[in-house]
């Protein structure tokens, strides 16, 4: 029966694809339009200054569509189309097996590149080698999708540039953040740790590496660890285990809550609101819901760690052209300045006393440190130059 019914998706993709729709229910195909308006995968594009111009491309995103990712998928299509190529956008849900199946049809469907994103740890590598390996003119360009052999142990695949946020300088920097900003005058912090791990997530495991420096410094101190019961509905859950949890401590026993993920933080947020309680609280990544929570009157929630999808968008397909045109090194990581198939994109910092009242994820840069969304932080060459503007 499973065969079957992967069966059936592939076959229904391949169709999908073969018809020229590019979507479908379980997928989505954009434009970086407003309106959200979507265009035909077979649209014409040219850029004679482009030497990938008349490709085509994909984004495939191992997770369901949300505000970031939805920047993420629009700018994707709007940078191909500087470029002279067209992309195709494919949400799989958080179904594995419809990830792998979506990057199997277009690979097979003759598509030049693919930057696909958030593939799991236990199996990216061995699919991804086997794909690389039937495909040797496909060119891959991956985002938060940790490689890891069959031993455990961390793998790179040749040719694919792999692709993340800066995710232990974001608990660097939501740490430091506590320390000298908020509680300036306690050492060690006392923190309610919000974090599931470790070998659930791979970001959760880099940001743990952030957050374990800082213990080892005795700047902070972790009174607990908690997490969703149910990571099926993570935000109502995280919501009971929060309240559960506040009533077991007294004024002063926490002195910051530190959240590894916004949906968790969403749930901590109703609970502290619930409870009453004045302790301040940090997260990693940010929405608009979020936005609209740290701005209410009161606010426990005072700082997120986070960087412009719309920048991951851009640089995805931007590595994802270098690679195409045989150009590897000029994929600079922008931390180090070195040629690299490792990729990060810098942190950036919003606290919430910088927000304004009509502040949203469109204009979050007016208020953003200097790395949010920051050019400087793209790979280039002088044709990119030429084609973009940076």
């Amino acid at each position: 029966m499973r065969i079957l019914k992967k069966g059936i998706v592939l076959l229904l993709a391949v169709t999908i694809l073969s018809s020229a729709l590019g979507c479908n229910s379980n997928s989505k195909e954009t434009n970086a339009a407003s309106s959200g308006e979507s265009t035909s995968s077979t649209a014409k594009t040219s850029n004679s200054k482009s030497p990938v111009s008349g490709k085509k491309v994909a984004y495939i995103l191992n997770l369901a569509s949300s505000d970031i990712f939805q920047l993420c998928a629009d700018q994707c299509v709007k940078t191909a189309k500087d470029l002279g190529m067209t992309c195709d956008v494919y949400f799989s849900d958080g179904d594995d097996s419809k990830w792998q199946d979506y990057i199997n049809t277009c690979a097979a469907a003759g598509y030049s590149g693919l930057f696909v994103s958030h593939g799991g740890q236990n199996y990216s590598y061995s699919f991804l080698s086997n794909i690389v390996k039937k495909y040797p003119n496909l060119k891959i360009v991956t985002f938060d999708t940790q490689f890891k052999d069959s031993k455990g142990d961390t793998k790179p695949i040749e040719g694919v540039t792999q692709f993340f946020q800066s995710d232990a300088d974001y608990a660097r920097i939501l740490l430091k953040y506590i320390c000298e900003k908020l509680t300036p005058n306690k050492k060690p912090v006392n923190i309610l740790k919000v974090w599931v791990g470790p070998n659930y997530l791979s970001p959760f495991d880099r940001r743990q590496i952030g957050y374990e420096e800082y213990e080892k410094k005795g700047l902070i101190h972790t009174v607990q660890t908690i997490g969703p019961t149910d990571l099926n509905n993570a935000e109502s859950s995280m919501h009971d285990v929060m309240t559960a949890t506040l009533a077991k401590y007294q004024p002063g026993q926490v002195d910051a809550i530190w959240v590894t993920y916004d949906a968790y933080a969403r749930g901590c947020f109703k609970a502290l609101q619930e409870s009453g309680k004045n302790i301040p609280m940090v997260s990693v990544d940010i929405c608009n819901t979020d936005i609209q929570d740290m701005l209410e009157k009161d606010s426990q929630w005072k700082a997120c760690a986070c960087c412009d999808f719309s920048s991951i968008g851009e640089e995805g397909i931007r590595i994802l052209a270098l690679e195409m045109n045989n150009e590897y090194d000029k994929i600079i990581d922008p931390k180090t300045k070195k040629k690299t198939a490792w990729v990060e994109m810098p942190a950036s910092l919003i606290e919430q006393n910088k927000l304004k009242p009509d502040t949203t994820l469109a204009n979050l840069k007016a208020v953003a440190d200097s790395n949010y969304g920051n050019p400087k932080n793209f790979v280039t060459s002088e044709w990119l130059k030429d084609c973009i503007g940076y």
